[in-house]
């Protein structure tokens, strides 16, 4: 989701540029800067990412503004590069669309917010619950972590736009239902399924690339 110039007040956007510079400081400092100025692949990895995101982004559709629809891919960045990479990698699309005038510069922010670090915190807590409470199965990962953590995250990520346009008075939560919410399982597969084949090939092909899975104990100990 995005919003337009305009859409949602000033309280909605001051809010949600503090909590996204705040997460982003968190995220510049937690970055392992050494390992990642002197590992190429992984720039490399992550450029070519960032390039993917923002053609991801730039593909939407939608009806009302702020109602928009497009695939996130958070998902798979998060596993693949670290929740602290992934916000990085975000945030330089997010700056992209700006550019490119797919987002709004007051909001930029805000949407931030809704569609990268909330879906990134969702992909932890889910990577998180299985990796403490589940068994060490690599198709338990790749289907929980990759698959449905990806539809979860786009779901979350939506639930909160539409959270924040329904509160802020931008829409009733009849035409947010109709034109947005009811649309919502269709979304979550296909993001789902985007984000869990990039997973699996990573995984299959390569995976000492994706810094959430551990293959000793997924794949060695078995």
């Amino acid at each position: 989701m995005s919003f337009t110039n305009g859409l949602i007040t000033a309280p909605w956007l001051f809010l949600g540029g503090a909590i996204y510079l705040l997460a982003l400081g968190f995220a510049l400092r937690n970055t392992p800067w050494r390992v990642f100025l002197d590992n190429k692949t992984l720039q490399h990895m992550l450029g070519g990412a960032t390039v993917l995101l923002v053609v991801l982004w730039s593909m939407r559709a939608g009806i009302s503004p702020g109602l928009g629809i497009h695939f996130l891919g958070v998902t798979m960045m998060t596993l693949i590069f670290g929740w602290d990479l992934a916000i990085l990698s975000g945030t330089v699309a997010l700056l992209s669309m700006g550019i490119i005038g797919r987002e709004s510069w007051d909001s930029l922010f805000l949407s931030g917010v809704c569609s990268i670090l909330f879906p990134v915190a969702i992909t932890c807590f889910v990577h998180r619950f299985v990796d403490k409470k589940l068994s060490k199965n690599f198709f338990v990962f790749l289907f929980l972590c990759g698959f449905f953590g990806a539809g979860l995250s786009s779901a979350g990520a939506g639930l909160l736009a539409s959270s924040v346009l329904v509160l802020d008075g931008v829409y009733s939560l009849e035409k947010v239902f109709l034109e947005y919410l009811r649309y919502l399982p269709l979304i979550m597969f296909p993001e789902g399924l985007m984000n869990g084949i990039i997973l699996t090939g990573m995984l299959v092909f390569h995976p000492d690339w994706v810094r959430g899975f551990d293959a000793k104990a997924y794949i060695d100990d078995q």
